[in-house]
């Protein structure tokens, strides 16, 4: 690990003008992430500005609406009542990520900002566009079983890792970023960026700002919600596929769906499609469902290892469904 600089933020305003100081700054929360990868060389900073004393660790449910503090910690928001009961979806999410002992110490915040990576981002030996911009992709021609199908490009098509942002697409959360030239809101999923030509650009967010918070409106059929997460083994493993499911279905017919995946897109993905073909579906009607899941993943463009993918999620799709409207699975 090369040197760097150490800052201990006092408070947001230290931080931001610690941001501005140096060109290649990081924010360092509970650090699962960010220290992993300075480690292994991956990433590389100046300079370090520890904002973990900062007070931005309230979980608030107010009305059927719900904000998090950038720096609450995943296993605090995925026990708090009020999460469990209003946004199930939420607490499940956070439930099947990473393990206990990562919950633990990994925030809201840093959760939404770990890199989108796959296993050669981390090894210096192989090409990776996002480690090393213009080396190539080495995952398109080698192993690529738990890759992208949707929102890859020639340079990149790592997974996006964050269970917790899946569960938050589906319900049009919004990111609240602070600058030492103001604030701005940015709906989740126009915070995301696809690779393109880009890859090592992740999200809108820039160098000068940080996350504070981030918010989700009560929707219908928050209540009733579901997170199903599907991956080769039972714990700290990244998802195969995964699917938020949030459904309104009064009388068991489904009168609104909000469907977002995980583990098949280069950003967490909201599937439309999905949603527009389970609007009128009889919830115990198990082959309309089956027929609306394959509307599901459309567009998708496998790679050689994980055409398997487009199957599992429409099957995962009718499962998450059935357990969100009260069907069972």
């Amino acid at each position: 690990m090369r040197d760097f600089a150490y800052v201990r933020a006092r408070d947001v305003g230290h931080a931001l003008g610690a941001l501005g100081e140096r060109a290649n700054s990081m924010l360092l929360a509970g650090g699962t992430n960010v220290v992993d990868y300075m480690r292994t060389g991956a990433l590389v900073a100046d300079a370090l500005i520890d904002i973990s004393a900062l007070p931005l660790r309230d979980i608030r449910v107010d009305q059927g609406s719900l904000r998090i503090g950038a720096l609450a910690r995943m296993s605090d928001v995925a026990s708090h009542v009020s999460v469990k009961k209003f946004f199930p979806v939420v607490s499940e999410a956070l439930e099947l990520s990473a393990s206990a002992q990562l919950r633990n110490m990994a925030t809201i915040g840093g959760n939404l900002m770990q890199r989108t990576r796959c296993p050669y981002f981390r090894e210096a030996g192989f090409a990776c566009n996002k480690r090393r911009p213009g080396s190539g992709c080495a995952a398109r021609e080698g192993f690529n079983r738990f890759h992208a199908i949707l929102g890859g490009s020639e340079h990149c098509v790592a997974t996006h890792a964050s269970d917790f942002a899946v569960a938050l697409i589906a319900l049009d959360a919004v990111v609240h970023l602070e600058s030492l030239s103001g604030s701005r809101e940015v709906p989740l999923r126009e915070f995301y960026r696809l690779p393109g030509e880009t890859p090592q650009v992740e999200s809108v967010l820039q160098p000068d700002e940080m996350i504070v918070s981030v918010t989700c409106a009560r929707v219908p059929g928050a209540t009733r919600s579901h997170y199903l997460k599907l991956r080769e083994r039972a714990s700290y493993e990244f998802a195969l596929v995964a699917v938020a499911a949030i459904i309104d279905a009064p009388q068991g017919i489904i009168a609104s769906a909000r469907i977002a995946f995980g583990g098949v897109g280069t950003v967490p993905w909201r599937d439309g499609d999905a949603e527009q073909a389970l609007t009128g579906c009889a919830i115990a009607d198990a082959d309309a469902l089956r027929n609306a899941a394959k509307s599901a993943l459309r567009g998708a463009d496998p790679l050689r290892d994980n055409g398997f993918k487009v199957d599992l999620g429409r099957r995962a799709l009718v499962r998450a469904v059935k357990a969100a409207g009260g069907g069972g699975q």
